[in-house]
């Protein structure tokens, strides 16, 4: 039924009569659309549902342009992104297209699902402004790292559970829970992701996210874990473009230490508990899309 997701999002983007418009969204990767299967495998296909998961569809892709605008992004899944074929302003008014269209197509499908979805693209802005914010200086808080990827992803993956059981009649707390962990862990392999592959699969250099100022888990963990010689060497590390020999230095002292296999861990127990809240009420099916969020080429 993704199809028909797909078919929702070009009509929505036909309707702005816009032939501009309809050719820059041409042009952006669709990804594994992931919010939209969660919604679509709690609630059904209704046409309720499917513009339901349009316009959650839609407001990730305006969250990723300006996502790439504000971290000077030039690929975005190994493509070059929207910002670098046509300059940041193109890129942040399209956003802000998809995000308005998204909106107004909202109070078509009812005021609660419009509260809670509007309510995630809250916290998502709040979380890229606070993501930028610690980009500045090395943190080292791990509760605030999660404030934020809470905020910046799993916000709108909770968003999408809670709307889809709102549609289908479903407890939306309990459906609103199995997202927050999952958009938690998906962010956590994330992060992992970006240390352990290849710069030809992640579509950007490796260690891009210590380069540009994010201090992701991993790297709380390693500091944590290292003396105080090594501490002072990770520390100087921070935001800078780093060699081989630095960018080797910071993978052996996480391989040695365990620190990737202790981060994945901890996705996963996110995980085991969604699909344990989940088996409660009888939905068996949740667990393969919640297993395809963290197994991802790690």
């Amino acid at each position: 039924m993704l199809s028909a997701v797909e078919r929702k999002i070009e009509q929505f983007i036909a309707e702005l009569n816009d032939k501009e418009v309809t050719a820059l969204y041409a042009r952006l990767p669709h990804g594994k659309r992931l919010r939209a299967k969660l919604i679509l495998r709690i609630a059904g296909n209704t046409l309720l549902v499917v513009k339901t998961a349009a316009v959650v569809e839609m407001i990730h892709a305006a969250s990723l342009l300006h996502d790439d605008v504000i971290d000077d992004a030039d690929t975005r899944r190994s493509k070059p992104s929207l910002n670098a074929l046509y300059g940041n302003k193109t890129a942040i008014m399209l956003g802000d297209i998809l995000y308005s269209k998204g909106f107004y197509e909202l109070n078509n499908i009812s005021a609660e699902v419009a509260k809670v979805v509007s309510n995630a693209v809250t916290q998502l802005s709040l979380g890229e402004l606070k993501d930028v914010s610690l980009s500045k200086t090395f943190n080292l808080d791990k509760e605030i790292y999660l404030e934020m990827i809470y905020q910046k992803t799993a916000s709108l993956i909770e968003a999408s559970a809670g709307a889809a059981a709102l549609l289908a009649g479903k407890p939306k707390e309990a459906y609103m829970t199995y997202g927050r962990n999952l958009g938690l862990a998906f962010q956590m392999i994330d992060d992992l992701l970006d240390i352990t592959s290849d710069a030809e699969t992640l579509g950007k250099p490796a260690l891009h996210d210590f380069v540009e100022g994010k201090t992701t888990l991993p790297y709380i963990y390693l500091y944590e874990a290292l003396d105080a010689k090594g501490q002072e060497r990770l520390a100087s590390l921070h935001g800078k473009v780093l060699n081989a020999d630095e960018q080797n230095w910071i993978k052996v002292e996480m391989e040695e230490r365990q620190i990737l296999l202790k981060c994945y861990a901890q996705a996963k127990e996110l995980i085991e508990e969604a699909v344990e809240l989940m088996n409660g009420y009888g939905e068996t099916a949740l667990s393969d899309i919640a297993l395809e969020m963290i197994e991802r080429d790690f």
